[in-house]
């Protein structure tokens, strides 16, 4: 017993037995409340039907479907949403945080000025701002057009999507994302350049082939203004845009900061050494110094991930149907908030554990290939 529970076995035990006896007795009390109001407890309510609508998710959802359709398409909201803001909070916040060590000064103060606006405000508050920008944007057919075929209005942001007229669309679509990653990733492994490029040289060859033999298949689709609304193409709720940018703009400042603190923990050396075999500064950072950096950034960009998807859940202050919105209104229309709470915890438990699992694999592999931390 010494050797399982280490020094002082009696004064541990005692707390182990008192923290059991805490949790025998909240969990009694519970289910004798839910006794008393008639409520049977368990997660058989989530084969019953649900009496709400979810307006926006790629899982189609109507009233009367389950409730754990419901959740589901909630789910899928928040994934959504979260790994969209992981992506455009990493590029943004990459390119502010080098913008940041800029030798230019006035780009260098702009940077830094974005980076303190965006830490030190409230996320809520942010989200809040983002969201009346949007419902304040013009109607339908008054909305701005940044460019050719988007369209930015109080109904929401439309975008032009790409349809598949048959099977050889999807597979010349397939080919020619293959080319382009093949092409990127040509730029970051020198010693697999050739390789890549000749990967990406055949996806490209497959893809005109196809076009040439049977059509692209692949044809885009452009919102069109239909009396107060848009028609076709892609869109966007007001609150799914401002979430998204809310987001974004938010975990980009931490992202700036931590590539700003993962280059400059480089050696000044390496820079020299890099200039010295005369490489320009930006051939520099990404051959020399981006490498030793990432085993500083990575560890740090971990959090961030989690702080952005566990932020998410702020979704339900503005109205987007993100999971907690569902699993709220699940609670109240069910009557089985335990339950209910008891979901959430373990939904976004399992999102940071996959989050934290895929980027310590990442880390993992950099240490394998010899990328040791500065």
């Amino acid at each position: 017993m010494r050797d399982l529970l280490g020094p002082r076995p009696r004064l541990q035990l005692a707390i182990l037995l008192v923290a059991l006896g805490l949790v025998w007795l909240v969990s009694s009390t519970i289910l004798a409340n839910m006794a008393r109001l008639g409520l049977t407890p368990g997660f058989g309510f989530l084969g019953r039907p649900a009496n709400f609508e979810i307006g926006e998710s790629p899982v189609a959802f109507r009233a009367g479907a389950p409730y754990a359709r419901a959740l589901l398409a909630g789910l899928v909201n928040t994934v959504l949403v979260s790994a969209l803001a992981c992506l455009l909070a990493t590029v943004l916040g990459a390119l502010i945080g080098l913008a940041r060590m800029s030798r230019n000064l006035l780009l260098s103060r702009l940077a830094q000025t974005f980076i303190e606006f965006a830490r030190n405000t409230p996320l809520l508050l942010q989200l809040f701002f983002w969201t009346a920008t949007a419902h304040a944007l013009p109607a339908a057919r008054q909305a701005l057009q940044p460019v050719s075929g988007v369209y930015l209005s109080n109904r929401g942001v439309y975008l032009p999507w790409v349809s598949f007229d048959h099977a050889g669309g999807a597979v010349f679509a397939l080919a020619v994302l293959a080319a382009i990653v093949l092409a990127l990733a040509a730029l970051f492994k020198p010693s697999r350049r050739r390789r890549l490029l000749v990967l990406a040289g055949a996806a490209t060859a497959v893809a005109a082939g196809l076009s040439w033999l049977v059509g692209s298949g692949v044809s885009f689709d452009l919102p069109t203004l239909r009396g107060f609304n848009f028609t076709g193409g892609f869109g966007v709720s007001p609150e799914f845009a401002a979430l998204v940018v809310g987001l974004t703009v938010h975990g980009s400042a931490q992202v700036a900061e931590i590539v700003r603190a993962g280059v400059q923990s480089v050696p000044a050396g390496q820079w020299e050494a890099a200039e010295a075999l005369g490489m320009s500064r930006a051939k520099a950072l990404r051959l020399v110094v981006a490498p030793q950096a990432l085993r500083v950034i990575v560890p740090l960009m971990t959090s961030t991930y989690l702080d952005i998807t566990k932020n998410s859940s702020l979704a339900v202050a503005i109205g987007f149907t993100d999971f907690v919105s569902v699993a709220n209104t699940t609670a109240n229309q069910s009557g089985h908030a335990v339950e209910a709470l008891a979901l959430m915890i373990a939904a976004y438990l399992a999102l940071s554990l996959s989050v934290s699992v895929v980027m310590n694999r990442y880390d993992a592999m950099l240490e394998r290939r010899g990328f040791a931390r500065p």
